[in-house]
């Protein structure tokens, strides 16, 4: 059964039918995190595709799209990301009950000096 307030991105030409759900990460955000984001992603069989359509809106954001819905909002959950409905982001509540990710074992904290 479908989460109430999280929809499909809406129809468009750049958008795939069959991967409907999208969810906008920041880029600084992945740049820091890239390499926890794709472990949890393989680890939980969470899909990671990429778009390619950037969002210039209060930072620089990168959209993934996912064809099910819970795979979005775990997704949109674990990572701080914004739920794309049409063009704009929308701000749904994080559901209750909602399932938790493996977590990653031994995994170090990133370090903002290591970044460049």
């Amino acid at each position: 059964m479908p989460r109430q307030g999280f929809y499909p991105h809406g129809d468009g030409p750049r958008w795939r039918a069959d991967r409907p759900y999208h969810v906008a990460l920041e880029d600084r955000y992945i740049r820091e995190h890239w390499d926890e984001i794709y472990a949890l992603c393989k680890l939980n069989s969470l899909p990671f595709n990429a778009t390619g359509e950037v969002i210039k809106n209060d930072g620089v954001w990168k959209v993934y799209e996912f064809t099910w819905q819970m795979d979005a909002i775990l997704f949109w959950d674990r990572f701080e990301g914004r739920w794309l409905r049409g063009t704009e982001f929308h701000y749904s509540e994080r559901p209750e009950n909602l399932p938790v990710l493996k977590p990653l074992e031994n995994w170090p904290k990133p370090n903002p000096r290591n970044l460049r």
